[in-house]
């Protein structure tokens, strides 16, 4: 999963918003710690469940932050945006992960990347559709 979310980093430009879907153990924290390597962030990343989200300055040319986010607590996603969330969504120089981000995509209004993750025989499987 680290590996995989640093092969992701090399491909962003900057604006994305990825939203990560799936049980609990599925690698959506560990997909985001490999992303955040990749775009040159040395801090510990782990999972923002109780202050929603956390903003990393990013080392890598056009990308100045990661935004790591996680709806898990929240009944409607609508709450982390009035949190601040939306004041960096769609940001060129900004890119944006959400767990539990299927409680966010009503409320978006941004394009979108979502990530599902499974857990099967061992194995974690990641689906974009």
């Amino acid at each position: 999963m680290i590996n995989l979310g640093k092969k992701f980093a090399q491909k962003l430009k900057g604006g994305e918003i990825f939203l990560l879907q799936g049980e609990l153990g599925s690698g959506k924290t560990i997909f985001t710690k490999g992303l955040a390597q990749g775009l040159g962030i040395k801090k510990v990343i782990t999972s923002p469940t109780f202050v929603l989200f956390k903003v990393y300055k990013a080392k890598t040319p056009g990308i100045k932050q990661l935004i790591h986010a996680d709806c898990y607590r929240l009944k409607k996603g609508q709450e982390i945006l009035v949190a601040g969330l939306d004041e960096y969504l769609g940001r060129d120089d900004t890119v944006v992960v959400v767990e539990w981000g299927e409680k966010l995509i009503e409320y978006l209004q941004n394009d979108f990347i979502p990530l599902y993750f499974k857990v099967e025989a061992d194995k974690r499987i990641i689906t974009v559709k």
